[in-house]
């Protein structure tokens, strides 16, 4: 950004005036200019998804998770604040974990829906991600809108193309998609998130940040700051899940107080690996065969 000039007093190293009647000038001093980063894109719809993103999770930024602003942006490209890095503490952490409970909390109309104002489907990463326009069918079996139906077809299924699996690889993960779509692993949504459901017509799924690996929780001087989402309208657990992918700092702690704040649906520990297969199988395709044996556990433990 460019370097910009301020007028102001400096009443700390005032000096005596020449004369006492005329009135003291401010003292013109350079201000700092504020650290950015700037993230370019050039593939349709990259920024604009990202953009849309974070100012549909800024929304339920009080009394839910900070997001990193979005200082200015144009079709390929945006620019944020850069955020200063701190050693997490357990405060923070449970304060993070109460925030997201209320992030998820402010909701989403369907499983898979964009933010609002963006159209096409979306990216997590360097994956596709589909985005629905309207709620995922059900099996025919169930009323409403099915998770794991939704699961199953949008976030398990369009990844199985992937060089990474073997026949028999497929073969495991399609029978836990078949048990996803008959409903049998359906669950609820942690408290809050229910009841903002059964309030009102215009929420039906939690509003997640979708890629939330630790990598993409930010530890300020200030608290935890939510950067790089795929936002969706999904399942809360699945947000929870992923931070323990890769680790997260204080996790436990996180639980712990979101589940104070917005207590999770019986047997959520149970389900931790269940939601982490999406985040799984975009490794997978990513990343290649290292990823593969985990994939196959999490499919045969479930199916």
């Amino acid at each position: 950004m460019p370097r910009i000039t301020l007028d102001i007093v400096d009443s700390s190293r005032a000096e005596a005036p020449r004369d006492e009647g005329a009135p003291q000038l401010p003292r013109r001093q350079e201000a700092t200019p504020m650290d950015t980063i700037r993230k370019a894109d050039s593939r349709r719809g990259r920024i604009a998804y990202e953009v849309a993103g974070l100012a549909w999770l800024a929304e339920a930024s009080d009394p839910g998770a900070a997001v990193v602003p979005v200082l200015d942006h144009s079709a390929t490209w945006l620019e944020e604040p850069r955020l200063v890095s701190v050693s997490p503490t357990p405060r923070a952490a449970e304060e993070f974990g109460r925030a997201l409970a209320h992030t998820h909390a402010a909701g989403a109309t369907h499983l898979g829906s964009p933010p609002p104002g963006f159209e096409g489907d979306g990216w997590m990463g360097e994956a596709h991600l589909s985005l629905l326009d309207r709620p995922s069918l059900a099996p025919a079996s169930s009323r409403g809108d099915s998770w794991g139906a939704f699961y199953a077809r949008e976030r398990i299924a369009p990844y199985l193309d992937a060089p990474a699996f073997s026949a028999s690889d497929r073969a495991l993960i399609e029978r836990l998609c078949e048990r996803l779509e008959s409903g049998a692993l359906d669950h609820g949504q942690p408290r809050l998130v229910s009841d903002a459901i059964a309030r009102t017509g215009g929420v039906g799924a939690a509003r997640t940040h979708g890629d939330l690996w630790s990598g993409n929780v930010m530890w300020t001087p200030d608290g935890a700051v939510l950067i790089d989402p795929a936002a969706q309208g999904g399942h809360a657990e699945e947000d929870l899940a992923a931070l323990a992918v890769f680790g997260c700092p204080h996790y436990e702690r996180i639980l712990a107080a979101y589940n104070e704040a917005s207590p999770l649906a019986e047997g959520w520990r149970e389900r931790v690996a269940l939601h982490q297969m999406h985040i799984i199988m975009v490794h997978c395709a990513l990343f290649g065969r290292s990823y593969v044996p985990e994939a196959v556990s999490i499919a045969r433990r479930y199916s």
